[in-house]
């Protein structure tokens, strides 16, 4: 268990990653991604007490 920060990065976000891989951690329920569209929602959501992280993405759409 890890507690209070107490990792070393190097060991610990490969074992993160191969927990993901083996469906062992539930990486995707911990995050909501918002288009850049969304920006006002997201700035709301991140006022919420919520153990999900938010990121905001950028579409790369071809013009044209």
């Amino acid at each position: 268990m890890i507690e209070g920060g107490d990792s070393v990065p190097r060991v610990f976000i490969p074992q993160l990653v191969d927990y993901y891989k083996a469906s062992q951690f539930p990486f995707d329920k911990l995050v909501k991604f918002y288009d850049f569209e969304e920006l006002n929602e997201a700035f709301e959501d991140s006022k919420k007490v919520s153990p999900l992280s938010r990121f905001l993405g950028f579409s790369h759409k071809k013009s044209g």
